[in-house]
């Protein structure tokens, strides 16, 4: 495969998996959902990357809300990425 058909393929994935994303949760993931989603076996180790800061997509707070977000986006693309490297 070309660098060219890699790159498509991992668009067209992303683009897939940000429209699962958007589906099931909304443009943002917290809690739960993103620590699923990004692999986290549970919260602890969730909570432990933030305070460590090694989460792999940008997370961000909310005023007014509690916990960290992040763009379903960003972890679409941040999967289809890691599904590549495997490639």
């Amino acid at each position: 495969m070309t660098m060219n058909e890699e790159e498509l393929e991992m668009r067209t994935l992303a683009e897939v998996l940000e429209s699962d994303l958007l589906g099931q949760y909304g443009p943002m993931l917290t809690g739960e959902a993103l620590r699923k989603a990004l692999g986290y076996p549970s919260m602890d180790a969730f909570r432990q990357a933030l305070s460590r800061g090694t989460v792999p997509v940008k997370v961000f707070p909310l005023e007014n809300r509690r916990g960290k977000f992040a763009l379903a986006k960003d972890v679409a693309t941040w999967l289809a990425e890691q599904r590549n490297k495997v490639e």
